[in-house]
């Protein structure tokens, strides 16, 4: 199985629409998951004629996304259980990140937020954060990424462009 992963595409407002770098890369993806700050309803609508959208809400949300899409999930992917939250906060976005979902047993967690890329694994929990693929604020490219699942495990690969 292969999962496409966005965060902060931040669609509604300078941002008029959804790349078409990061479109194309998520073909033929099984499933993706947005890691919020969407902003628009129309993103998820675009995703989905692609594959299946599991998403949670960012901070930059409003009120009716978050209530609809909620701000942590835990969904089934094979045998293993993958955490989405957006995360929230600077220098310790890792570490709120990682108490979100302490309770929980996860095997991999997808989180946003920061636009930064993340891909590593701490306490044999693989920890996912796409980057942006509309804003790359301090990055040098915009970016998304693909999890691929199975029998064996979890592994992330970041795409640049």
């Amino acid at each position: 199985m292969i999962i496409g992963v966005v965060s902060d595409t931040h669609v509604g407002g300078r941002i008029k629409s959804l790349p078409k770098e990061l479109l194309d890369g998520l073909r033929g993806v099984d499933l993706i998951i947005h890691a919020g700050d969407i902003l628009k309803d129309f993103v998820i609508y675009e995703l989905e004629e692609i594959a299946p959208v599991e998403a949670v809400a960012g901070n930059n949300d409003d009120y009716y996304m978050q209530h609809k899409l909620g701000v942590k999930k835990i969904i089934n992917a094979g045998k293993f259980k993958i955490g989405i939250t957006h995360g929230y906060g600077g220098v310790n976005a890792l570490k709120k990140t990682m108490a979100t979902f302490a309770r929980d047993s996860v095997d991999c967690v997808v989180f946003g937020h920061s636009h930064a890329p993340y891909n590593e694994r701490i306490d044999g929990v693989l920890y996912v954060n796409p980057g942006s693929p509309t804003d790359k604020r301090f990055q040098k490219q915009y970016s998304y990424a693909l999890l691929k699942v199975d029998d064996s495990g979890i592994s992330a690969e970041i795409k640049y462009f």
